[in-house]
């Protein structure tokens, strides 16, 4: 159960995590829905010119070898798609810039919380005034969005209205409140760690996963690898241990994307990146599709320099991401003559 450390926390930006209620059930299967194969067929072309749009904004702000800031970048260009795609129309390009800025806020004011997740949330915190600033500006666009959906009922396949047509096996529906919190779960769950994937240059998600650990309450007495653990106690599962342990993995802290390959062995659950079981992630097809577009709208209109060195060092917090800022210089590719492909200055 999804319960105590991170799920604290989190749950003042996105409500109940735990899934102990059969609501948050009906909401997961439809995100499934949402991002499942069949459904990203039918937007992804949608979601490339989306990229295409946002990919040529940012070639504009890098003009005349201007450098940018990696993370800023990818999070615009990841929020216009998620906006787009998940919300349509409802939502203004303007409005998933502040948006995401907004969640990006809420994300970094929560680390303090993690370091000390036992501490109750009603008991003042570092960064809790930061939070808080930052879910009203949230709920300031989510709500009227939520609010125009119920008068005029669902209206599209986006997922205001896919949450307004579900109910659970008694007949319940979602309220105001239950509909804000699965619209911003949803830009979290699809946003968050999509972003620093980008940051991290997408391919180290096994040495890098920014979902850096799983907590779960325990529900029942029991024993896992001949330790004992009691109902009501709390463990922790982390993707950046487990992905490189050396009894699951030959040469462990090596780069070698063959492992992935097409018929590649690996024992099960050995690869946490997008966890496993009941609560794994369902958006990972939609993941996938994402970031091979927009490496795709990148490379193909844009060479790419990295500045510097950026270490891989990464920083803990409600996802794991660079501790250090990774600046960028692009130049068209018409301009090069080039392949598109990613450099280092030095």
């Amino acid at each position: 159960m999804r319960e105590g450390w991170l799920w604290r926390p989190l749950s003042r930006l996105i409500g109940d995590p735990s899934g102990a209620d059969e609501l948050w059930w009906t909401k997961r299967e439809v995100f499934a829905r949402l991002v499942s194969g069949p459904s990203i067929r039918d937007f992804a072309d949608e979601m490339a010119a989306t990229i295409s749009t946002a990919v040529a904004e940012m070639a504009a702000r890098g003009r005349d070898g201007r450098a940018l800031d990696a993370g800023e970048e990818m999070a615009r260009i990841v929020y216009r798609a998620i906006t787009r795609v998940l919300i349509g129309n409802k939502i203004t390009d303007e409005q998933a810039d502040r948006l995401g800025a907004a969640l990006r806020t809420t994300s970094a004011s929560m680390r303090p919380r993690l370091m000390f997740p036992f501490v109750p949330n009603a008991v003042p915190f570092a960064g809790d005034r930061r939070f808080r600033r930052s879910v009203a500006g949230i709920d300031e666009m989510v709500f009227p969005i939520v609010d125009r959906a119920r008068r005029r009922g669902p209206d599209g396949r986006d997922i205001v209205s896919r949450l307004l047509e579900a109910r659970t096996s008694d007949g319940r529906g979602f309220t105001r409140q239950e509909l804000r919190d699965g619209m911003v779960s949803l830009f979290v769950a699809g946003t968050e760690t999509t972003t620093i994937a980008m940051t991290f240059l997408w391919t180290v998600l096994r040495l890098y996963p920014p979902g850096w650990m799983l907590p779960r309450k325990v529900v029942d007495d029991d024993v896992i690898g001949g330790a004992p653990v009691k109902a009501g106690g709390l463990i922790v599962m982390s993707p950046y241990l487990t992905n490189r342990l050396p009894e699951l993995w030959d040469r462990p802290e090596e780069f070698a994307p063959s492992r992935h390959d097409p018929g590649a062995q690996q024992p099960a659950f050995s690869y946490l990146t997008f966890g496993g079981g009941p609560h794994a992630c369902v958006g990972k097809p939609f993941f996938l599709a994402e970031v091979q577009l927009i490496i795709a709208a990148v490379l193909s209109t844009l060479h790419v320099t990295v500045l510097g060195a950026p270490s891989a060092r990464p920083q803990l917090g409600l996802t794991l991401r660079p501790r250090e800022r990774t600046m960028l210089r692009l130049i068209p590719r018409t301009a090069t003559g080039g392949d598109g492909r990613v450099s280092g200055d030095g």
